[in-house]
């Protein structure tokens, strides 16, 4: 009898163990990587804190050489943040961009931009180009919760940041990009976004030269809500760059994204983040200079 009571308690005691965990919330799980990612290059730096986690990895494939930044942000509507050139005036140097934002840790370059040395805008863009000299690009455009463009009747299609982390709209209306009360936007063209759920949206292969050529590159990607990817392709040797086909084939092969974006890259391609060291300074590890509209910052 006293057997069968420890027995029964026992598969008891069970029992509330598989239901606790059942009900555990997803929030509560860690973290970094969500999953064994299938491509790992040469570790160059590690930042762990209560809050971000990332790693720079420098890879090469082929005559490819390029440098991987994985990262995990536990809260991105807080700690995703979006720094700007002076609107209307000027660019800026990534660097004293990101020194805008002490808090800021880890920032790459962002949207594209015109210039009154660069006045041309895509053949159906919204605006004129004398809108858009050294502002970021886009039909709707957020800073910090402050909504500094919005073409009614122009569809947005970019990335914003909100509660649902960075989020990719592709030909979405402004009304309802807005709706989700972004607190910042970033634009490029409107074939950057590679590849949704493992489909491939780029436009076919010849059609779109800018996406053939190669070149230095700057590239998101978002795992979910709390894990991104960013890929900078670097001149190299003998090596231009690579194609954003070739790109789309390699997160194709190694990583299970949501999306794929591509940023401006070219001469505004950078990337900087702050070593965790007795000292901590600000590492430029993609060494381009143009000077910028906007900035991408992972803070703590």
């Amino acid at each position: 009898m006293i057997r069968r009571l420890a027995c029964f308690l026992l598969a008891l005691l069970c029992l509330c163990g598989t239901a606790g965990a059942e009900s555990a919330s997803p929030e509560e799980e860690t973290v970094f990587p969500p999953e064994e990612y299938a491509y790992t290059g040469k570790l160059r730096s590690r930042y762990e804190s209560d809050t971000l986690i990332f790693t720079v990895e420098s890879c090469t494939a082929g005559n490819v050489f390029f440098v991987l930044t994985k990262i995990w942000v536990q809260d991105p509507e807080r700690q995703i943040r979006k720094v700007c050139g002076s609107w209307g005036k000027s660019l800026a140097d990534p660097m004293r961009l990101m020194k805008q934002l002490p808090e800021a840790v880890l920032a790459t370059n962002a949207s594209g931009y015109i210039s009154k040395t660069y006045p041309d805008l895509p053949e159906g863009y919204p605006g004129v180009p004398e809108d858009y000299y050294f502002t970021t690009l886009g039909s709707v455009v957020v800073t910090d919760g402050e909504v500094l463009r919005n073409l009614e009747g122009v569809p947005f299609w970019g990335l914003a940041l909100t509660s649902a982390g960075i989020t990719l709209y592709r030909g979405a209306d402004n009304a309802d990009v807005l709706a989700d009360n972004p607190s910042q936007t970033w634009a490029f063209f409107e074939n950057c976004a590679m590849q949704v759920n493992g489909e491939n949206t780029l436009p076919e292969e010849g059609t779109w030269p800018m996406a053939r050529e190669k070149h230095p590159r700057t590239v998101l990607a978002r795992i979910n809500r709390n894990n991104y990817v960013l890929l900078h392709v670097m001149k190299y040797g003998n090596s231009n760059g690579a194609s954003l086909y070739w790109i789309n084939d390699f997160f194709s092969h190694h990583f299970r994204a949501e999306w794929v974006y591509n940023l401006d890259g070219g001469s505004s391609s950078s990337l900087i983040y702050r070593t965790q060291e007795k000292k901590p300074r600000l590492k430029r590890h993609v060494l381009n200079r143009q000077g910028i509209m906007d900035i991408l910052c992972f803070t703590e």
